[in-house]
């Protein structure tokens, strides 16, 4: 019997060193703890290669170069080499394509390890953009290791970030990957950005798969699961956990596994010279980023299906700037939790690490409702497949009353917008950040401001935060 460790760091989103999170304590309400950190997670990566010596696979499932001012400023250059100093064994991809295919390109020779995606091919041809696949060895066992990058990105993102590239879910192509690489291999790990739900069908649609790395969706998973015979985990988001997965294999597979979500909390040691390194990477910023701009009285954070206390303030920033009542911006998942207190330069560009103009455009009623019914089947689709994006839309002036469990294009039940019932014919202007606040196919007379999300930011707080006001913190509801 050997033993195998598979570690997973998944949705880093640039978090390089500790930051303030939100966790769950014994009662299982949340509690803000410093967490996360490269240089505690090397030093957990370190301790389990102790622990089995040549018998660890460490996998990253992506959003590892994009979400912090650190990571976007040079688009990724200072952060490969502090990645490469984990140690890893392949990643797959996705919000690294915010710096366009070329980029990506860049960063996969520049890593020490392989970008795995058998779902992502040139235009217009059957060419993969990047290997699909990889076999590494360990204490004898060979693994097969299949990346799938997450398919939205064609889809809902910026035309930028894949030009000449064209994306599908890879279960169509998954099968013939797994049958070429059992010729060689004793077990087949697929390492995915699709999202838990859609691993979980996976699971259920493509046989022969052993384990599945998931990322995406940020679950923290404390236990995994096992469907059709694939054991499947996935592991939060912005480094404050690590996944870890034991498996007892024979020759004849899989025989016992167990799976830890690791804290990484104070509990755990920094690693001194990657602590070092990180430290040097981000000496250059530090005084600009640890400049306060503001005070909030209410905890900030994105860890809410329907609302997020975080994009009222961001809604609310955009919203005085273009001086309309109406504002709408992404469902984003990352962007670290803010505590009571002071905000920091470094806490606003963990919001909005792109800094967009502020623009707005004139929508009909009809425009809003196709927009939000179409936002809504992107959350809550049947097809776990057809779920793409993050969470809700987030919206200022407008009141969303919705039922999940109705089918595409009938789930809205009421509208309002600034209090009043929506008019079908009517023409709001709205406020905006990025395509996906408002997609470019709706609305007319789209135009840019010149103030980014930043300054607009900053010119709010200004006046402390003291948290949405009436009905504009609760702006979708569920029934």
């Amino acid at each position: 019997m050997t033993n195998l460790t598979i570690l997973q760091l998944n949705d880093l989103h640039g978090y390089v060193e500790p930051h303030s999170e939100l966790r769950r304590d014994a009662h299982g309400d949340f509690q803000f703890a410093q967490m996360g950190g490269l240089a505690r997670i090397k030093t957990l990566f370190d301790q389990a290669r102790q622990e089995n010596p040549g018998g660890v696979i460490a996998l990253d499932n992506g959003d590892t170069f994009h979400g912090t001012h650190f990571a976007v400023q040079d688009r990724a250059r200072a952060m490969v080499p502090l990645i490469n100093a984990l140690g890893f064994d392949a990643m797959t991809l996705h919000w690294e394509f915010a710096y366009g295919p070329e980029r990506v390109a860049e960063i996969s020779s520049e890593l020490a390890h392989p970008m795995l995606a058998a779902n992502i091919f040139c235009e217009d041809s059957s060419e993969l953009f990047m290997p699909p696949s990889t076999i590494i060895e360990r204490n004898g066992v060979r693994i097969g290791i299949v990346g799938l990058a997450c398919p939205i990105v064609d889809k809902t993102m910026p035309p930028s970030f894949s030009k000449g590239l064209r994306f599908v879910t890879g279960n169509a192509e998954l099968p013939g990957h797994i049958e070429r690489l059992r010729q060689d291999a004793d077990l087949i790990v697929v390492l995915s950005h699709l999202g838990f739900p859609q691993d979980v069908q996976l699971a259920k649609d493509v046989a022969g798969i052993d384990v599945i790395v998931s990322g995406h969706t940020h679950n923290r998973m404390e236990n995994a699961v096992v469907v059709n015979g694939a054991i499947i985990f996935q592991s939060g988001c912005h480094g404050s956990y690590v996944g870890r997965l034991d498996l007892d294999v024979s020759e004849n597979g899989i025989q016992g596994w167990r799976h830890r979500l690791i804290p990484v909390d104070d509990s755990v040691a920094s690693d001194p010279g990657l602590a070092d390194a990180v430290a040097a990477a981000l000496a250059s910023e530090r005084q600009s980023m640890s400049e306060v701009v503001g005070h909030t009285d209410v905890a900030l954070h994105r860890y809410a299906m329907l609302n997020s206390p975080m994009d009222d303030l961001l809604l609310e920033a955009i919203a005085e700037a273009a001086g309309t009542p109406i504002a709408f911006s992404n469902g984003w998942r990352y962007g670290a939790p803010i505590a009571l207190g002071p905000i920091t330069m470094n806490d606003l560009w963990n919001m909005v690490p792109v800094d967009p103009p502020v623009s707005v455009v004139d929508v009909t009623g009809a425009e809003i409702r196709e927009m939000l019914e179409e936002n809504l089947e992107r959350t809550f689709a049947s097809d776990p497949y057809e779920q793409m994006g993050g969470y809700i839309k987030r919206m200022r002036g407008v009141r969303l009353v919705f039922k999940a469990e109705n089918d595409k294009g009938r789930r809205i039940d009421r509208l309002y917008i600034d209090g009043a019932p929506i008019e079908e014919s009517a023409r709001y202007t709205a406020a905006f950040i990025t395509a996906q606040g408002v997609p470019a196919k709706f609305g007319a007379n789209r135009r840019k401001l010149p103030i980014s999300a930043i300054d607009a930011l900053r010119r709010r707080l200004a006046r402390p935060w003291l948290g949405a006001d009436g009905a504009e913190s609760s702006s979708t509801e569920l029934i």
